[in-house]
């Protein structure tokens, strides 16, 4: 059901790795059984995007001041004095206006990771350095030292994502990753199910880049069903 050309026609960018993580990804898709159009379709789909078409295993924090404003509207965008987010319009699309913090932090992606990823996911301090350590890795983006906690008990039986979180950039263990992180949350169970906002709240906590999510997962049904 899942093939070479189902993946390239998905993800044509993905081409010089295909052969190597197409099989893990067969292989942990039994392994977690997401086994139907409708579960495969899902999985593919979410992390195709969070993986930039199964192109890129790092989180990539290089944002400029309105990459930020965009991302992160609470804490680097301006707000007026009602708090609503001041913005500009650039030809026509509308856009937030950065605020200090955001000119600040531009193209600084460890210190934006220290910043956004601090005292949350189980993460110290901005000053610990948690926020970089722990950023988004594998297929699936795992984040934060909770979540590199309990995904390395999941794979290994012990802690050693939290000294060695590089691991998730092998091919092995993004894929890896990715089957335990869609696992531990019954995700086969949303993806059952015709709302499949539901599978990006899962995945990303919220619906950024759903409306890409989702395009791609209509792309899936179509070529599995084939």
């Amino acid at each position: 059901m899942l093939s070479r050309e189902v993946m390239l026609q998905l993800f044509p960018k993905s081409t010089a790795c295909v052969d190597l993580y197409l099989p893990l990804v067969q292989a942990v898709t039994r392994q977690v059984l997401i086994n139907t159009p409708r579960r495969l379709a899902a999985f593919l789909a979410q992390v195709g995007h969070e993986s930039a078409g199964f192109t890129v295993l790092v989180e990539n924090l290089n944002y400029s001041a309105g990459g930020l404003a965009a991302t992160w509207g609470s804490r680097f965008a301006q707000k007026d004095g009602e708090g609503q987010y001041i913005t500009v319009t650039d030809g026509n699309r509308s856009r937030r206006v950065p605020n200090a913090d955001a000119l600040m932090l531009q193209r600084r992606p460890q210190a934006i990771a220290n910043r956004v990823y601090s005292n949350r996911l189980g993460n110290g301090s901005e000053a610990s350095g948690e926020g970089w350590l722990y950023r988004g890795r594998g297929l699936i983006q795992v984040t934060g030292k909770t979540n590199y906690c309990q995904c390395s008990q999941g794979l290994f039986g012990d802690e050693r994502l939290l000294t060695s979180p590089q691991l998730l950039q092998e091919w092995q263990w993004a894929v890896a990753s990715a089957g335990w992180y869609w696992n531990s949350r019954s995700i086969n169970t949303l993806a059952d199910g015709e709302d499949f906002e539901r599978v990006t709240r899962a995945i990303n906590g919220g619906l950024n880049g759903h409306a890409q999510r989702a395009a791609l997962y209509r792309k899936a049904l179509v070529l599995l069903h084939a």
